[in-house]
């Protein structure tokens, strides 16, 4: 049972409202976060147009500040903004949604200010801007706004989206929107695209001879922005029209555009597309998407066959997991145990030592890993710890020898280069390998424990950081 005195609600209610108003009153004192969030609670409990008024009050006063906010000051400035939205949500909304739009596109419109004003490396106010953009989705239906001035805040705000505080915001208003509303935000979109006034062309540079401009800059707004258009309308002609040839052939916007003639039933058309992709990018290492789209675009097309030589190929040459599975998967039974016995040692003889562990690791495949080790320990990296730490945890218990030569391999790779950083896990692997020791019924032509220790001692003996560290 909770004591009398534990802060919770139960026992705090007990002190009566008046004590607990004298007492909120003392605390607010020199508070003007507190004095804020309690003055909106009060306007909330009169109705959403005092709590609108407060809102509109606060907003102003934010959006004409101009000093910056220093990095221990992004916290607090966060958490009114997140009242100021909050406050809109429950106290507004409710009862007057149209004022709680308005009042919403005036919050987001702080964004831009606040972003030159602060560092957002954390994302804390960014979080709080994204939220508002969600909740604009969810009031902008019951806002009776009419289509054409929905339309004109949304293209507005594709143009003043310079932190990235309105991406996605098409998609989140398109219910709001409607057909009506859309249509006319692409008609304004695309007679935007064939004027480019300078005032709106992006300074890239400054120099002697003036700013340089981004001709792209406005132009690829409006492309994503009817990009996301098309995507809600199902207008899969209408994207891939957004693209020029040249564009076309980037593998990445092939693959776009075949994702979404593949999600339309138009196999066929998502393989000329993607065939349209230049041949010599076409390199599965860099442009994943476009190998993945088209193993789907095969398979959809009804050409298995061949989307299973594309998925062995493109597991052959980058071991991506994913591809050796549905590999395996649309195999007849006891042909996936060939196949995969094949894949495990093409991984275990992968030019790349470190990649072809890590896919014999994840598998699990330990015994061909564990093999793989002992054959190739000469090319282990000691600088990979965030692999190697989870290689040696899994094979400790079955193949302790080679769980200590990949513990080996980070203690030596610390000491020799120095990492002092790295001393303390270093130690720690010591440890481990002087345990693994005891099970090691033999260690072959590698050198036992304590060979191992003396040699470290002679080579690193005044490395006392390393010694003396804590594990």
């Amino acid at each position: 049972m909770a004591s009398s005195k534990t802060l919770n609600v139960k026992n705090l209610s007990a002190l009566g409202a008046e004590r607990l108003a004298e007492l909120i009153m003392e605390l607010a004192q020199g508070d003007a976060a507190m004095k804020r969030r309690l003055r909106l609670e009060l306007a909330g409990q009169s109705g959403g147009a005092d709590a609108a008024a407060e809102i509109r009050k606060r907003i102003a006063t934010i959006a004409k500040s101009k000093s910056f906010i220093d990095w221990h000051k992004v916290k607090a400035v966060a958490k009114d903004l997140d009242a100021q939205r909050k406050a809109i949500i429950s106290h507004v909304a409710p009862s007057q949604p149209a004022e709680a739009y308005e009042l919403l596109w005036r919050f987001l419109g702080l964004a831009s200010s606040i972003y030159a004003r602060c560092d957002d490396s954390s994302g804390t106010v960014g979080v709080i801007f994204g939220q508002a953009v969600e909740d604009m989705g969810e009031i902008a239906p019951q806002a009776r706004v009419s289509a054409t001035r929905m339309a004109d805040h949304v293209y507005d705000a594709v143009f003043a989206n310079d932190y990235g505080q309105f991406d996605d915001l098409i998609p989140v208003m398109a219910k709001a929107l409607g057909s009506d509303g859309l249509t006319l935000l692409k008609a304004k979109l695309e007679q935007s695209s064939q004027s480019q006034p300078s005032v709106d062309r992006k300074v890239i540079a400054i120099s002697e001879r003036g700013p340089a401009y981004d001709v792209r800059y406005r132009n690829r707004r409006v492309q994503i922005a009817l990009a996301e258009i098309a995507d809600v309308m199902g207008d899969v002609d209408g994207y891939a029209s957004l693209y020029t040839e040249a564009e076309q052939a980037n593998p990445a916007v092939a693959a776009t555009i075949a994702e979404r003639l593949l999600a339309a039933g138009r196999s066929k058309e998502a393989l000329e597309a993607l065939k349209r992709a230049n041949p010599e990018m076409r390199d599965g290492s860099r442009w994943p998407e476009w190998e993945r789209m088209w193993i789907e675009a095969l398979e959809a097309a009804g050409m298995t066959e061949d989307a299973q030589r594309e998925r062995w190929q493109a597991f052959d040459q980058s071991l991506q997991p994913e591809y050796l599975k549905a590999y395996l998967k649309r195999l007849p039974d006891f042909d996936d145990i060939e196949a995969e016995e094949k894949a495990l040692v093409h991984a275990s003889q992968f030019p790349d030592f470190h990649q072809g562990l890590s896919v014999l690791i994840e598998w699990p495949a330990l015994d061909k890993a564990a093999e793989m080790v002992m054959a190739r320990h000469e090319e282990l990296n000691g600088d990979h710890y965030w692999f190697l730490n989870q290689a040696a945890d899994a094979l400790e218990k079955r193949h302790p020898l080679a769980a200590t030569l990949l513990l080996r391999s980070m203690i030596d790779f610390a000491l020799e280069m120095g990492r002092s950083k790295r001393y303390p896990h270093a130690a720690r692997h010591l440890q481990s390998c002087a345990h693994l020791a005891g099970k090691i019924t033999s260690f072959g032509g590698h050198s036992d424990h304590e060979t191992y220790l003396a040699d470290l001692k002679a080579r690193h003996g005044r490395k006392a950081a390393f010694w003396n560290a804590p594990t």
